[in-house]
């Protein structure tokens, strides 16, 4: 892009921004059009996952429009700016992630015996698979698919996560509510 190309780009991009800032909708449609794709190409650069990337640029963008009103033309290019927003949000993202893998780890390193283990006790004294097999039934489809890749399949939290295509926080909810759905069909005791 040349200097010119340049100096119109920031002209452009800082006229739109100001009519963001009046709510002004197809602005922010043109100035979406004009810059996600390399918003996106920054973001998926630090993130390396699509599905993240694509929520932390739709974050991205959420802030240029509740925050358009913010640019200053004085500090830098309306590029940059919008660069530099992107950029911290997929580092709070990398952050958080990390964040919560450890939290993750350390919980799984303080809570050997998970709900899992109660339900499978149960099963064993039983020795009557059947019930666990009908109370399979009784999950939604979903709830059933992640806890049978998690529990039969013997694979992680995560690549359940990465096998459906689905978010990890997800994928720990579906499971953590199909075992409460399962302990009760089971009659297993347990707290919560």
């Amino acid at each position: 892009m040349t200097g010119v190309d340049r100096d119109t780009e920031n002209v452009t991009l800082t006229a739109l921004l100001a009519r963001i800032a009046q709510g002004e909708r197809d602005a922010f449609s043109d100035f979406y059009e004009r810059t996600s794709a390399r918003v996106y190409g920054m973001v998926l650069r630090v993130l390396r996952d699509p599905g993240y990337s694509e929520e932390t640029t739709q974050e991205v963008y959420l802030q240029v429009w509740n925050n358009a009103d913010k640019f200053d033309p004085k500090q830098g290019s309306p590029l940059s700016w919008l660069i530099t927003l992107a950029h911290r949000r997929a580092v709070d993202r990398v952050r958080s992630e990390q964040s919560g893998t450890e939290r993750e780890a350390a919980y799984g390193a303080s809570s050997w015996y998970g709900p899992f283990d109660a339900v499978s006790e149960e099963v064993t004294r039983r020795g009557d698979t059947s019930d666990v097999v009908d109370c399979l039934g009784t999950l939604t489809e979903v709830q059933q698919r992640t806890v049978v890749l998690a529990y039969y399949g013997g694979l992680t939290y995560r690549e359940v996560s990465e096998r459906l295509s689905v978010a990890l926080p997800t994928v720990k909810s579906r499971i953590r509510d199909g075992l409460i759905r399962l302990k009760q069909c089971l009659g297993v005791q347990f707290d919560g």
